[in-house]
């Protein structure tokens, strides 16, 4: 009698629950291998699966149940379900519902979501009539997981309602902070993405209390919000950030979540190779894990990366649509339209467009599907009309999915985020232009439009006066000019840069979360332009890039004429070069020998961008003004310099419609004008008090009174603008290029808060004429952020410029100015050229 097993006393009992909840709770806040080892000790204080009485069996059952859910989170699905075969049978009654719940959340975790959601709706009412808030909370929160995974919005927000309630009645923190978490999931999926990066901000701050494990998961779905913005750069950088807080829990299903993520950015940067290489590990860790729907979905991204580059696209549209068919008989059905989508465009990719017709057959996204699938359904649609010779059924499509995506983008109040929605309209802008060639310059000239420039259309939103991003800046401020200060006496100090760092990141993510207005301008038609250009007197050459060969649209009032060019790539090499020898002779004294080189390099590079541009079209130009459309890198070339344009009065401008919009304001001459002297530029206050002689009545900044604010101030509804100032283009976060003021850096950030922009600026110093080059040809940097807020005229430099060689070309320019000339002419006036001072009028001119 005394071999057989005792029931357990209360002490152990109160010690066995203790341990499961604190092994349950380690689970639940990220940290299952944790987890796995609590609950593991607990069942070995219980003496299973040797030892189980009838009185204790409720007790045992409810730690598997807890058991079977770590080891589905750290990986191993089949485990977890076993797991819970065996609570099932001793499981007491008033805990059916849990296991219930665990059992479904378990299967959608997995991608088995038709099997899931009768399981966790059968859970609801047993859990309901037990008054167990804390795991009816858990089972609504993951019922509206599942409906997410399929793309029910309204579902989801109503258990997500339901579930916040509880949570918040009865102090679950923790789930309050997954509520914040799949709301913000919920924004992402109708296309807002700034209200979904707020919500996911909330989240994080309440996981950093409440849930610390989850803060991976957080940023891995921040990151998947960002690239349907077009954000693929910044994607990766919060990539990098889940990466090193999953360290600790690689077996986890989350982990070959975060693998499936680091490829589709990968796919979206265009590193093909990268994309295949974590597609496929996460495709071997879902199956490893049972997961067969999400081993689907990594091995289409895996058919989407070779799709770019494949010999064999008839082998992948056969992949692609098996890979449909598995999504589909999982419930993933927009993912299984995507796949679909591919299959077709595969088909076209073979020219075989019977086979292209039969797999998009009957596929039409759902309402509600991804703006990825819906503008993928578009180019399928006008790859099929084209492939049948209706070029105008399949313009009308690429112009439907563009319209999409600009309603799309107005939602933006970032700049940055509507110059990275353009990258998700790159192939619908690119198929319609290689259709308008072939078709007259009318349709080239629409199409090249819709290429490039598309974040200028969007309405310009001021930021609200937020009392938090005031004090940031400012400690920015601080600190950048304390940095700086440090470093030209050649001290560094690390945590000062790493502080800079952090408040960098806050104030551009905080950026990103602001709304759009939802309005913007048309585009420009070619009348309008010709009409315009005939009022200037001027002819408009528009560049545009197609593989590696350079096209010239040239457009004068009565003609439009295409004529084919040189390499992007020898162009765009030419440039950098070119670039490089400007900035030598700029930074230094140099011994006469030295210079002459470094001239006559110039020179040469100078002669060989104007045989590849410009030669071929000599005989379109006439001696009128210029404005050139560049695109690619080209808006870095010091188009003044090149030998035919020299002497005439060239304005560059991202696009046609901008330079309209540009032009048709009022031209009347400066007569009085705000002129500012930044600190460490030796000739800045002599050039100043020069120009005061030209601008009697105009306001100067000098010394310590040239602050930030003390600028912004006088910026905001001036008319002409003159900085001589340091300046730092920031290619990696171009809104925080700036210009050195006596308190520290005005950014271009700060450029947003302008009510009335100036109309004309002129930046003397440095190369913030420089500007970051997106897909869609978007630009970013100084220059362009005062062009976007409304500036109709900037000169600046595209490489570093001689200060002491500044002083009398500002002169001279200003000068022709206030004598009436308009500023592309009044540039072309001075001895910049000849001196080689790479300084270009962009905008109107």
């Amino acid at each position: 009698m005394d071999d057989l097993p005792r029931p357990l006393s209360p002490a152990t009992v109160a010690r066995v629950m203790l341990m499961r909840e604190t092994g349950a709770g380690i689970t639940n806040s990220g940290r299952p291998a944790a987890g796995k080892r609590k609950l593991l000790a607990a069942l070995k204080v219980l003496g299973w699966p040797a030892r189980t009485l009838p009185g204790d069996a409720w007790l045992t059952g409810r730690v598997l149940i807890s058991l079977a859910f770590a080891e589905a989170e750290r990986g191993d699905t089949d485990a977890g379900l076993q797991l819970l075969a065996e609570a099932d049978g001793i499981v007491a009654h008033e805990h059916r519902g849990i296991l219930l719940q665990n059992r479904g959340t378990i299967l959608e975790r997995a991608g088995r979501t038709d099997e899931a959601l009768p399981v966790l709706d059968a859970a609801v009412p047993l859990l309901t009539e037990a008054a167990d808030w804390y795991n009816l909370a858990s089972t609504l929160l993951n019922r509206a997981t599942l409906h997410l995974g399929v793309g029910r919005v309204h579902p989801a927000r109503e258990d997500l309602r339901r579930c916040r309630e509880i949570a918040h009645r009865h102090g679950f923190e923790l789930i309050e902070a997954k509520v914040d978490h799949d709301l913000a999931y919920c924004h992402h999926l109708v296309g807002d993405i700034p209200l979904a990066l707020r919500t996911f901000d909330l989240a994080a701050q309440r996981y950093a209390v409440h849930g610390s494990g989850y803060l991976a998961v957080v940023a891995m779905d921040k990151a998947r919000a960002l690239l349907a913005a077009g954000m693929a750069s910044a994607a990766e950088r919060e990539m990098a950030t889940a990466f090193d807080l999953f360290a600790r829990d690689r077996l986890s299903v989350d982990y070959a979540w975060a693998e499936l993520t680091r490829a589709q950015v990968a796919l979206a940067l265009g590193d093909h190779r990268a994309c295949r290489t974590w597609a496929q590990r996460a495709a071997r860790r879902f199956r490893g894990h049972g997961d067969a729907a999400w081993a689907a979905l990594a091995e289409l991204t895996t058919v989407r990366a070779e799709l770019r580059s494949s010999r064999d696209p008839k082998r992948l549209a056969v992949k692609a649509a098996q890979v449909a068919q598995r999504l589909r008989e999982r419930g993933l059905r927009n993912d299984a339209t995507r796949a679909d989508l591919l299959s077709a465009l595969a088909l076209l990719a073979a020219n075989d467009v019977d086979g292209a017709w039969s797999a998009a057959a009957g596929v039409r996204p759902s309402p509600g599907a991804p703006l990825e699938v819906t503008l993928l359904r578009q180019l399928v649609n006008a790859g099929l009309k084209a492939a049948r010779g209706s070029r105008a059924q399949a313009f009308s499509h690429l112009r439907q999915g563009l319209a999409r995506l600009d309603e799309h983008r107005r939602r933006f109040g970032s700049l940055e985020m509507r110059v990275g929605a353009s990258a998700l309209g790159v192939e619908l802008a690119r198929t319609g232009l290689d259709l308008a060639f072939g078709t007259g310059t009318a349709q080239v000239f629409s199409w090249s439009e819709r290429c490039r420039a598309q974040a200028f259309r969007a309405r310009h939103v001021r930021p609200p006066a937020d009392q938090e991003t005031r004090e940031e800046l400012a400690e920015f401020r601080q600190l950048s000019r304390i940095t700086r200060e440090a470093e030209l006496h050649g001290v560094r100090d690390p945590r000062a840069a790493a502080r800079l760092g952090r408040l960098e990141r806050r104030l551009r993510e905080r950026e990103w979360q602001r709304d759009g207005t939802g309005e913007s301008t048309g585009q420009v038609s070619l009348p309008e332009l010709r009409d315009e250009l005939k009022a200037g007197n001027r002819t408009l050459i528009s560049f545009i890039a197609r593989d590696d060969r350079l096209t010239a649209l040239v457009i004068r009032a009565g003609r439009a004429n295409l004529t084919e060019l040189g390499s992007t790539a020898v162009v765009l090499e030419t440039t950098r070069r070119l670039l490089s020898d400007l900035d030598a002779l700029a930074g230094w004294k140099l011994p006469p020998h030295v210079e002459n080189v470094l001239r006559e390099s110039a020179d040469w590079h100078l002669k060989k961008l104007e045989d590849h541009l410009l030669t071929p079209i000599q005989g379109e130009l006439d001696e009128d003004g210029v404005v050139v459309v560049p695109c690619t890198g080209l808006a870095a070339i010091p188009w003044g310099l090149l030998p035919s344009l020299r002497g005439r009065a060239v304005s560059v401008a991202p696009s046609a419609t901008t330079w309209v919009n540009a032009h048709r304001t009022n031209h009347t001459p400066a007569t009085d004008a705000l002129l500012v002297a930044g600190p460490h530029l030796e000739h800045a206050e002599t050039e100043v008090n020069e120009l005061a002689r030209i601008y009697p009545a105009g306001d100067r900044l000098l010394g310590g009174s040239a602050t930030v604010q003390a600028t912004l101030r006088a910026l905001d509804g001036a008319d002409m603008v003159h900085l001589a100032t340091h300046g730092h283009h920031e290619p990696d976060n171009v809104l925080f290029s700036c210009l050195d003021l006596a308190d520290g850096p005005l950014l271009a950030h700060d450029l947003q808060d302008l009510v009335k922009p100036p109309r004309h600026v002129v930046l003397s110093a440095c190369d913030v004429g420089q500007a970051a080059v997106r897909p869609g040809d978007e630009i970013l940097g100084m220059t362009a952020a005062m062009l976007y807020v409304g500036t109709t005229t900037v000169v600046s430099s595209v490489a570093r410029v001689p200060d002491d060689l500044v002083v009398p070309i500002m002169a001279e320019y200003h000068r022709a100015v206030v004598a009436g000339a308009g500023p592309a002419q009044a540039l072309a006036r001075t001895s910049a050229a000849d001196l080689l001072v790479p300084l270009v009028c962009f905008g109107a001119g």
